[in-house]
């Protein structure tokens, strides 16, 4: 029984006790931060993870960055932002019927893609090739990222010192992973610590909360049907392509898919200390994913958008490892992109961090739109 005294948080801790499922993580269970804070009087930890994340520049960007098809100031095509919001909304549904935590599992849908580069996969790919031909003696991948802006990158209170979030939502961001297309039934690693959050996600090692593990299968729900919404204005694919088969277990179009999907988790998964798919609809989920591969991310118009955004991403590298000889010059650079560079890498919370890494952190953080015009200032083109 809670004294008169409690505070706002201390009740909700407590009614999460009451209602959960034994295999969630209510707040009051959390392994904390990294930086011991004093407690919130009204909110509880993952409810204020969830406030850093969406007050956040990073997640402010996400509006500007690609998902698939390149136009994010488009009406009609999915940015990375709304993409995060689907994954929220579906990770939600399926967390709330198996009385999972609903604001660890909101916290981590909206954290998980934060460390995206600009031009979605293709940026990725390309920043990658950049640092194994530089020798930088370090990857590129978006999940990992993810977690080093939240760690470190991210501005708190006006210092540049990450979002200090909580050990689960961290965990949950950096072990998202969605293109595991063959998953169909994720157990928590329950067992995982700190010091293996980084080089657990190099192999794709799974959450240690089944509300992590339920943010990895809605990444790929959310992304399924979605894009074939795209591809089909982009005359790359449309749902009347999808052959009938999986039509009949996952439905036509993206509103029946992910409400089959969907269904089949929360039914499949109560209970159990585990989130699954039944075997038809996580085949079906599978080869559908594979069909969008094909069809959609490999098709030649993607291709060319592709070759358009390495161009962009190579030549931009190029340029500010070219400024960050001359730190001064660069200060100087009537150019805003190169003098803000400079600004950065002088701000660069590890005032040991490598040339590339300095690069990597501040090239990975621009939208599509500040790239392609920082791109063009550079190049006058």
């Amino acid at each position: 029984m809670l004294s008169p005294a409690a505070s706002i948080r201390e009740y909700k801790e407590a009614e999460e006790l009451q209602v959960l499922s034994p295999y969630a993580v209510p707040a009051a269970k959390s392994r904390g931060r990294r930086r011991p804070e004093d407690q919130c009087a009204t909110r509880t930890a993952f409810e204020r993870d969830i406030g850093r994340i969406i007050y956040s520049l990073d997640f402010r960007r996400l509006r500007h960055k690609t998902q698939v098809f390149f136009n994010p100031r488009s009406d009609h095509v999915c940015t990375r932002m709304e993409h995060v919001i689907y994954v929220s909304y579906i990770a939600r549904t399926i967390g709330k019927a198996l009385r999972l935590n609903e604001d660890l599992i909101e916290a981590i849908a909206l954290g998980h893609d934060l460390g995206h580069a600009p031009f979605g996969h293709s940026g990725e790919a390309e920043l990658n090739a950049i640092l194994r031909r530089e020798g930088a003696g370090f990857e590129f991948k978006h999940e990992i990222h993810s977690l080093r802006v939240i760690d470190v990158l991210a501005e708190h209170r006006g210092k540049r010192q990450g979002l200090n979030l909580t050990f689960e939502v961290r965990d949950g961001i950096v072990s998202h992973c969605g293109e595991r297309y063959l998953e169909t039934e994720l157990h928590a690693a329950r067992d995982k610590r700190e010091d293996e959050l980084y080089p657990g996600a190099e192999h794709h090692a799974l959450p240690a909360s089944l509300e992590g593990c339920v943010v990895r299968i809605a990444d790929r729900i959310a992304y399924l049907g979605r894009d074939i919404e795209d591809a089909s204005r982009a005359g790359l694919m449309d749902f009347e392509d999808i052959p009938r088969g999986l039509k009949r277990t996952l439905g036509s179009s993206n509103r029946d898919i992910v409400n089959n999907l969907v269904t089949d988790i929360i039914r499949s998964s109560q209970g159990q200390d585990a989130i699954k798919l039944s075997p038809e609809p996580a085949q079906a989920m599978s080869e559908l994913l594979q069909m969008n591969a094909r069809r959609i991310y490999a098709s030649a118009k993607v291709r060319r958008y592709e070759f358009i955004a390495r161009q962009i991403v190579d030549g931009l590298y190029e340029a500010f490892k070219e400024g960050l000889v001359d730190p001064e010059a660069l200060a100087a650079s009537s150019i805003p992109v190169l003098a803000n560079l400079a600004k950065f890498a002088q701000e660069h919370p590890e005032p040991q961090a490598s040339r590339d890494r300095i690069i990597c952190d501040y090239l990975a953080g621009m939208t599509d739109v500040y790239a392609s015009e920082s791109f063009k200032s550079i190049y006058q083109i």
